[in-house]
């Protein structure tokens, strides 16, 4: 495929969504792909909070960047040190930050952070998987400790934004593999419904008052937090509704948090940041991979369902763009997905 090109979508300049030159359509060089790398044709990908904060905070100075950290599709190359898939694989990931995203027709990936997507989903329904299973796996069973299949464990868990990409696939997997009773805010009628759906016991309004609600329907108080969404301003909250010994962990962005409040409880306080791993080229990288393995057998299994709520259609500039725009606004449901180009 020498000196082939591919179509893309990506931006030069850090510009308002309202902006058509935000995200435009390109046309760019084929991936060049390492020793470990696969070469994928993507056939869907799924849009992320990391997806308009890197538009919007990293300017790349007139060189295209391409987005995109949520895909599904099929191995046409691999590396030569490749070892665990071969041409015509079915794969799922969530790629690197550090590395050119997913909104093109054809992406590099290294191998350990991949996986066989569900047999049992086409590819835009598993597209919009594997940053929040990885984010919500990690932040569950790593982070918090919690044992996968560990019934043994009882306590609250209080997911926020539980309608959300990874509220609603960690709200998923508390549900079916602990024994912890599940509690996630929304506050409008359709996110109560799909939160509920996705597994949520108890319904709590995160624009009202949460200490409250908390009593009411964890009135021995929370064991666990699992924030992605207002950590700054709710963790005070938090550290009245939480058991001592409670454990937090956060997903989400702010300037400062004033974890003093949590010494009293001696309450612990976690981040989580699925991208660690493939940004630090950690000896376990390859624990992404099985996650996202022991995932797919899970959603084939029909212990965990897809959060895909909305298709915007193909991949091009302008529905990337609405994507953003949704995401932005604070209103999305699930994930939103694109497919096809």
């Amino acid at each position: 495929m020498k000196n082939a090109t591919m179509r893309a979508v990506g931006y030069r300049k850090s510009l308002p969504v309202t902006d058509e030159a935000s995200l435009t359509d390109l046309e760019l060089p084929m991936p060049q792909t390492g020793p470990h790398d696969l070469l994928v044709r993507v056939e869907a990908v799924a849009l992320n909070p990391v997806d308009y904060k890197v538009r919007q905070g990293n300017d790349p100075g007139g060189e295209p960047k391409v987005l995109g950290w949520d895909a599904a599709g099929t191995v046409v190359a691999v590396g030569d040190r490749v070892e665990m898939f071969a041409v015509g694989d079915e794969v799922y990931y969530a790629g690197a930050i550090d590395r050119p995203g997913a909104n093109a027709q054809f992406h590099a990936v290294d191998e350990r952070i991949v996986a066989l997507k569900p047999a049992t989903l086409d590819f835009t329904e598993a597209a919009a998987l594997p940053l929040t299973s990885l984010t919500a796996w990690e932040g569950l069973f790593e982070r918090l400790g919690l044992q996968n299949g560990g019934l043994e464990r009882s306590g609250s868990l209080l997911i926020t934004a539980a309608a959300g990409g990874v509220g609603a696939i960690a709200a998923q997997m508390a549900r079916a593999l602990t024994s912890l009773t599940v509690i996630g805010t929304a506050s409008r009628p359709e996110t109560v419904e799909f939160a509920s759906r996705m597994g949520v016991q108890h319904i709590v309004n995160h624009r009202e008052p949460l200490v409250p609600q908390l009593a009411e329907v964890a009135p021995e108080g929370l064991t666990h937090v699992f924030s992605t969404a207002n950590t700054d301003r709710n963790l005070a909250d938090y550290a009245e509704a939480l058991q001592p010994f409670g454990e937090i962990v956060a997903i989400d962005d702010f300037d400062s948090l004033p974890l003093g409040v949590l010494k009293p409880k001696s309450i612990s306080y976690h981040w989580e940041f699925m991208f660690t791993r493939s940004l630090f080229r950690t000896p376990d990288q390859v624990r992404q991979h099985q996650i996202l393995s022991k995932v797919a057998r899970l959603v084939d299994a029909g212990v965990l369902t897809t959060t895909a709520h909305r298709d915007l259609g193909p991949v091009n500039a302008a529905n990337l763009r609405e994507g953003h725009r949704i995401l932005e606004s604070g209103t999305a449901i699930g994930k939103i997905t694109l497919t096809g180009f």
